[in-house]
């Protein structure tokens, strides 16, 4: 637990502004203790781009992860974790991982010197397999899921002497991916946006940021005016929106999931009554995106904004356009879209 009253002596707006442009800027906020160095590649800092040309109606914003070491959000979470779990003495990390959490977790565990062993479905992106590979994974393939993959884990991790790093089955890739929301703040001067889209496979990054803005109210940076949120899944694997809409607070397993945003490829989230408390405590929602239309609004971001964006952060574009046509985001509203990683890692999708 972050003891925020010892944080907000020395974590202050004032602060902030002479400290290097990365997730542990926000240091006192994390677990990490203070004498300890962090597993780091220089994550987080990544840019809030204004949207010239998307929509001119509201007042559209990009925070794109694709900047990230390994090109994806997930260096945020891994490097957090990665760092405890070197601190507290753990040798040999394991995750499931649809791609690019597993690159993640190859970066962070060779900079730290430490094992990981990466279960991916068969059908992973190419791109993702490779970098595994050439950061030094034990790299396992798996013919079928990422839930899959996650019971392969479950089988073995006892006799094998490994850490499971799954999504929520640790605390503190939460933590990394909850700096999204401390770098939002900041970059839109201490005024959170109307709403936020979020690509939502696992959902830790829509859950940590909703637990950064109860953070930084305690720490009296925000008001208690909140974001509403959305979640953005696959027509092809989409279980919160199919909870949401039937008023479930937990998300039945999706059998048959299928979608090219291997990232929303999560029949089963660990944290769905966190993601679905967290949508309706915001008055927002959930919404699903078929493939071809991420596809086409991935083209239309690369040839209007110059950014060649994920499937899932196309989906959230893709989703803007769903939300403008049912009246559910009005003229005016700023929302800010998140790219969560680089179209390169995705090329077999265009």
């Amino acid at each position: 637990m972050v003891d925020l009253a010892a944080a907000s002596r020395t974590l202050t707006h004032e602060t902030l502004f002479a400290r290097e442009k990365s997730l542990w800027r926000y240091r006192e906020v994390l677990p990490l203790p203070s004498d300890v160095e962090p597993v780091s590649l220089g994550e987080g800092g990544t840019p809030l781009l204004r949207a010239q040309s998307l929509d001119q109606d509201v007042d559209l914003w990009i925070k794109d992860e694709s900047l990230n070491p390994t090109q994806s959000f997930k260096a945020r979470g891994m490097s957090v974790a990665v760092s405890m779990a070197k601190y507290l003495g753990a040798t040999k990390l394991a995750v499931p991982s649809a791609g690019n959490a597993g690159g993640a977790l190859a970066a962070y565990t060779a900079r730290a010197g430490v094992e990981a062993h990466v279960f991916m479905p068969r059908d992973t992106p190419r791109a993702n397999l490779v970098e595994c590979c050439e950061l030094g994974a034990h790299v396992t393939l798996i013919d079928g899921l990422i839930t899959d993959c996650a019971a392969e884990i479950a089988r073995r991790k006892a006799t094998e002497g490994w850490f499971e790093m799954s999504t929520l089955k640790e605390p503190y890739r939460l933590e990394g991916k909850k700096t999204l929301g401390y770098e939002l703040a900041e970059q839109l001067n201490w005024q959170l946006p109307d709403v936020i889209l979020y690509p939502t496979g696992g959902g830790t990054g829509l859950i940590g940021m909703w637990k950064a803005f109860d953070e930084m109210e305690t720490l009296r940076w925000l008001g208690k005016k909140r974001p509403r949120m959305f979640a953005v899944q696959a027509a092809g694997c989409a279980p919160i929106v199919r909870a949401f809409e039937s008023g479930e607070k937990t998300a039945a397993e999706l059998a048959d999931a299928h979608t090219i945003a291997s990232g929303l490829r999560v029949p089963k989230a660990i944290g769905d009554f966190l993601i679905l408390k967290t949508l309706r405590d915001s008055n927002g929602g959930a919404i699903a995106v078929d493939d071809e239309e991420m596809i086409r609004a991935a083209r239309e971001v690369g040839a209007n904004e110059g950014l060649f964006v994920c499937p899932e952060g196309a989906a959230c574009v893709a989703a803007l356009k769903l939300l403008r046509r049912a009246r559910k985001i009005a003229s005016g509203e700023r929302v800010v879209v998140f790219n969560t990683g680089s179209g390169i890692k995705y090329l077999e999708a265009y």
